[in-house]
């Protein structure tokens, strides 16, 4: 079987790639990141192919703030087109395409031409579905910016329509599909893994102390104002709330607004200070408005750290509410606020929780078992006798 990926940047996709080729699958992976940077990613530079001139322009914009909103959509949606036509002119011959979403549309159907399949691998949610709960959050909150640019959603749109299948980390994002109005049996529902190597308990919480870890871009769509007001709710005389990672711009203006007391940003932190912080803390919140599946609540589970997050991350697929941490609504402030509390007053509770988290994570698997879906998938699409997709939503 002959497998070719397309990817911006590297996201998960790395890591298919990697169980592909370990199993023999991997023709070549394209992504438009540069080779300097995906040489870590332990594959063989003769499996890799970089186009990164467009997307290397609009990171140093990004990361240095030289620009505007709207040269960050042009250049964003310019790359999605040109890395696609880059990809369709070397695209070799192969079994199957499984492309990020918003890449590979016209490869795609060159792919489909020749007799192959196309996949679309989608993070999160519908765009449509995204664009919509997610406004709605900026709506609440005051900030007066489009989510997407609205070619983006129609390329997406048009590639759902063209792909054979589309696969999808949760049931969450599996559900957000069929809402939208495509049919359930093109929608396969294929978990993340976690690297196991890389994330382990490498500490212990404080006896002392209440520590409260939030992992992720700091931004609306994370529900990151909830956990603010709820913190602050919380009752104990040592807390604290660690925040790893990177404050977006739509979330600027509002912070002022909200409660910081307690509170630490960290900004963004290496995976092994990530470990570290996962491992000393009681609980990691993720109140997320809408995501496919946060790896960080994996990665919290390995590290024995209770996870309290909301329904639209993709916890119902990781772990039981109740057992390894909690799952509650979006936009709850005070569930979250009661469930911080619980396990602030009851150490006990705490510590069967991490157990309970610890010994989840090994049922759940590494990224092996991830490769493991992909594979039986990928023998059921492209088998010639195959009759349909399996239904990945119940």
């Amino acid at each position: 079987m002959r497998i070719v990926q397309a990817v911006f940047g590297v996201f998960h996709h790395f890591e298919l790639a990697r169980e592909m080729d370990r199993r023999g699958h991997l023709s070549v992976i394209y992504s438009t990141f540069p080779w300097r940077r995906l040489q870590r990613e332990g594959l063989p530079h003769s499996k890799v192919e970089t186009y990164p001139w467009l997307h290397t322009t609009e990171f140093l914009l990004q990361r240095y703030r030289l620009s505007n909103r709207w040269l960050y959509d042009q250049l964003g949606y310019t790359n999605a087109r040109a890395f696609d036509n880059w990809t369709l002119r070397r695209i070799p011959a192969c079994d199957a395409f499984i492309a990020i979403s918003g890449a590979g549309l016209k490869t795609g159907r060159e792919v489909q031409r020749r007799g192959g399949r196309f996949i679309c691998d989608r993070g999160s949610t519908h765009q449509r579905y995204q664009d919509r709960i997610v406004s709605e959050e900026f709506r609440r909150w005051g900030v007066d910016q489009p989510v997407t640019d609205i070619r983006d959603t129609l390329r997406e749109e048009e590639i759902y329509e063209a792909a054979d299948a589309i696969t999808v980390p949760s049931s969450f994002a599996a559900r957000s599909f069929v809402e939208m109005g495509l049919p359930a049996d093109k929608v396969r529902r294929i978990p993340y893994g976690v690297r196991l190597e890389r994330f382990r308990r490498v500490g212990e919480p404080s006896t002392e102390r209440f520590d409260v870890l939030f992992a992720g871009s700091v931004g609306l769509r994370k529900g990151f104002p909830y956990l603010l007001e709820a913190f602050a709710q919380l009752t104990h005389p040592k807390k604290r709330l660690r925040v790893a990672g990177a404050i977006q711009p739509d979330i600027r203006n509002v912070l002022a607004r909200l409660p910081q007391k307690n509170v630490e940003f960290l900004g963004t932190v290496s995976q092994e200070r990530m470990a570290d912080l996962m491992s000393t803390s009681h609980v990691m919140v993720l109140p997320s408005i809408e995501e496919g599946l946060a790896l960080v609540q994996g990665q919290a589970l390995a590290c024995g750290c209770p996870v309290i997050a909301s329904t639209n991350t993709g916890a119902e697929d990781l772990f039981t509410d109740g057992v390894e941490g909690f799952i509650v609504p979006i936009r709850d402030q005070a569930a979250l606020t009661t469930r911080m509390q619980q396990l602030g007053d009851d150490r006990s509770l705490q510590q069967r929780m991490s157990e309970a988290a610890l010994a989840r994570v090994q049922m759940l698997g590494g990224w092996q078992q991830y490769g493991d879906s992909w594979e039986q998938f990928l023998h059921e699409l492209t088998a010639e006798t195959s009759g349909s997709i399996s239904k990945a939503v119940s």
